[in-house]
């Protein structure tokens, strides 16, 4: 039959959801009552998103009583309920089905769990776990005190069945497996605090890590609840690190399966993240002596097997947490007055100098010894000939320098002594003094590497090198300093030229980490084929490409272009606005990703967003975004700490690189809409884009490279001497395929 709906607003469900005009739809005239689930696919309209209100036609024609137990949800495989908070995200040409209503199945299902059957509680925990990702279902099952509920069974509960492991451990298995699925799925909502549970369960879940280690589901899920607790409570990280320790850890990351690597590393992470500033050295200590960077190396960086985004993101949370261990040394300044300080100054002197014979201690020979030492300290480099502590007074690197020093003394002896022999016998202007370089050196590599920040939480970038020793950040330091006194001598520098031999040092530092050496060896050879004068070569062919005309002609020729220049790049950026852009959002449990996806209309007046079930293969249509925000509502954009999110306070917020990719439109009153760019290119283009349809000017580094690109490109063709050339209208012809490919060579 053909049924006309018309405009209405009947309540479905409990969740009040309001319904809208569609023109005709078909349904099938049954022939006798029908229950649910039945299902129901809409031919949608462009930009409007209709759902159901044919309530009481339904009531009357098939006889469903009771409505407020009936709900619509999702046919597909994610099983979400509609509700009015979500129902503008109902993508055209969805299908929904009618069924029990979010309370109604979370009562069946808390009853059904409870069953004495072992077949039925094992199908009801599936439909427990399937359902638990919906936040509506999730709410309702909370309400009737389900988590207790799931925490007593895996406590005590599982222990009545454990005497049947031998003849029914799959079911075992598979009954635990969907119990802490459901768990995990439901503490995600972020609806119950973690400080809510007991010593036991945490126990138990910890037991399971050695347990259930061929076990891969259990074993996931209890690592991944084991990490939110540590997380989102420091009442239970103190618990869970009684509990289990990094001995319990280790084979995991010895196994063949990733996800299970990556979420033991993430374990490791938390509790390494979480443990106090006197408890993380300790625990340092005892991942040296389980020989976990060793192991990770073997396993993990050197496996046959590509690494994924999310174990590449965990390496790099292990590096930072690592190289923070460096902060308070780095912060530490040196105390004049500390023997035990100044007796690593008078080492290095030793180890340097230890062919000199010490004077006697007498009172004429102490004038002497000190001018000796007066001596040889000008000759290590120190800024303070008389007192050498005070050149450790500023932080950073406060001691970390000395300690560096010292490492390279005792640790690359010939190396060191004949850096310091070598410049000690030059001349006063070209020598370079290793005192003043270290702590130099110390300061730029601790930038580089951001020492002292909290790691980012879209950051992958780990460098396989620093897991190749157990000393690394000292080993890197000792590559460097010798690079340092190589680009010394080739630049022929002198003690005026310090601040720029630093300058090339660190773009050779970066150009070799930007390869990703897989050991410090290969870094030290890719520095090798760094010298200065390959800095020069690479500098002057980026000269030659954004080639600077300043005579006044050229000068005037600039001023008279940039204006269609600028527009040029006002409408490529807008253009990729349209193209639109894939966001992730961020949430305690970073490895469930979620993402969001944000385009602007052809017609440049309206925002076009919604949630991706995944990470979209290309662009991302305009009637599958069902959120829209229109640019004539647009009352600012804001960056980095004056973005609302960025104002919340999380463990892994406040870091400067997500502070370097969040922006904010904000609307309305209080409207907002947050972002955290995947990239700075992304991060410009948006904000580029955003800032033209506010009539603003573009202020990116994005705009100012392609505004000098596009300059430099566009003033070069202008003075080419183009007489008597006809330069075509229109692209030439692409030419034919040849008839035969035999002129090819082949070099294999």
């Amino acid at each position: 039959m053909d049924l006309k709906l018309i405009s209405d607003h009947y309540q479905l469900t409990s969740g009040a959801l309001k319904c809208h005009c569609i023109d005709k739809v078909s349904l099938p005239c049954p022939t006798r009552p029908l229950t649910p689930p039945f299902f129901l696919s809409l031919p949608w309209k462009e930009g409007i998103c209709y759902v159901i209100s044919f309530l009481t036609t339904v009531e009357f024609r098939w006889s469903l009583a009771n409505h407020d137990q009936f709900a619509l949800q999702h046919a597909d495989s994610s099983n979400f309920y509609i509700t009015e908070k979500n129902r503008n995200e109902i993508k055209n040409g969805a299908i929904l089905r009618l069924t029990t209503s979010p309370a109604q199945n979370a009562q069946q299902l808390h009853e059904r769990i409870q069953s004495s059957s072992m077949d039925a509680k094992l199908e009801a925990l599936k439909d427990l776990a399937n359902y638990s990702r919906d936040v509506t279902f999730a709410q309702e099952f909370i309400n009737l005190d389900g988590i207790s509920l799931l925490t007593q069974m895996v406590e005590s509960g599982t222990e009545r069945y454990q005497k049947l492991q031998k003849i029914m451990k799959p079911c075992f298995g598979d009954m635990l497996s969907f119990t802490l699925t459901a768990f995990v799925e439901l503490m995600d909502h972020g609806i119950v605090s973690w400080d809510t549970f007991s010593v036991a369960f945490i126990k138990k879940i910890a037991s399971y890590v050695n347990k259930f280690a061929s076990d891969i589901s259990i074993l996931q899920r209890s690592l991944a609840i084991l990490e939110s607790m540590v997380l989102n409570s420091h009442d239970l990280y103190q618990k869970v690190a009684q509990e289990i320790t990094i001995g319990q850890l280790i084979p995991h990351l010895q196994g063949t399966d990733q996800e299970i690597q990556t979420y033991t590393i993430a374990v490791i992470n938390a509790l390494f993240l979480k443990a106090p500033d006197d408890k993380r050295q300790e625990m340092a200590n005892i991942l040296a002596q389980k020989q976990l960077r060793s192991i990770i190396l073997t396993h993990v960086i050197r496996a046959q097997r590509a690494i994924n985004n999310e174990m590449a993101h965990q390496l790099y949370v292990l590096q930072v947490l690592t190289f923070n261990l460096l902060e308070d040394r780095m912060m530490t300044k040196m105390d004049p007055q500390d023997q035990a300080q100044r007796d690593i100054i008078f080492e290095l002197r030793r180890i340097a100098f230890d062919a000199e014979s010490e004077p006697n201690n007498s009172s004429g020979s102490i004038e002497k010894r000190k001018s000796m030492y007066t001596r040889d300290y000008k000759k290590l480099g120190f800024i303070n000939h008389v007192n050498p502590a005070m050149d450790f007074t500023q932080t950073p690197p406060g001691m970390l320098a000395l300690d560096n020093m010292l490492y390279f003394a005792k640790h690359h002896q010939d190396a060191y002594i004949r850096i310091v022999l070598e410049n000690s016998s030059r001349e006063d202007k070209h020598e370079c003094p290793f005192g003043r370089s270290s702590i130099e050196l110390t300061k730029m590599l601790c930038e580089i590497l951001k020492v002292g920040e909290l790691p980012s939480e879209t950051c992958n970038d780990f460098h396989p090198m620093f897991f190749t020793h157990d000393r690394s950040f000292e080993e890197f330091f000792c590559i460097c300093i010798q690079l340092l006194n190589k680009t010394w001598k080739e630049m022929r520098a002198t003690s005026e030229d310090f601040n720029k031999v630093m300058q090339v040092v660190k773009e050779q530092i970066m150009r070799a980490l930007t390869t990703k050496p897989s050991s410090l060896d290969q870094f030290k050879s890719k520095l090798q084929n760094l010298s200065y004068t390959e800095i020069l070569k690479i500098r002057q062919s980026e000269r030659m490409n954004q080639e600077d005309f300043q005579s006044r002609p050229i000068l005037e020729l600039k001023e008279k272009i940039q204006p269609e220049i600028l527009e040029l790049i006002k409408q490529q950026r807008l253009n990729r606005l349209v193209e639109g852009t894939c966001f992730r959002k961020l949430n305690s449990r970073r490895r469930q990703d979620k993402f969001w996806y944000c385009r602007l209309s052809p017609n440049h007046k309206v925002l076009h967003y919604g949630d991706l079930e995944e990470s979209p293969q290309g662009e991302v249509p305009h009637d599958s975004l069902q959120d829209k925000l229109p640019v004539a509502d647009i009352k600012a954009v804001v960056t980095g700490k004056d973005c609302p999110h960025m104002k919340e306070k999380g463990a892994l917020k406040q870091n400067k690189e997500v502070l370097e990719l969040a922006f904010s439109i904000l609307y309305d009153s209080s409207g907002q809409l947050n972002f955290i760019a995947p990239d700075k290119h992304e991060y410009c283009v948006w904000t580029d884009g955003l800032n033209a349809l506010l009539g603003k000017d573009m202020l990116s580094d994005l705009t100012r490279n392609d505004l000098d690109t596009l300059l430099s490109m566009e003033i070069k063709l202008r003075l080419l001497d183009l007489e008597n050339i006809q330069i075509p209208d229109a692209p030439p012809p692409i030419p034919k395929e040849p008839s035969n490919y035999d002129f090819v060579y082949d070099c294999n």
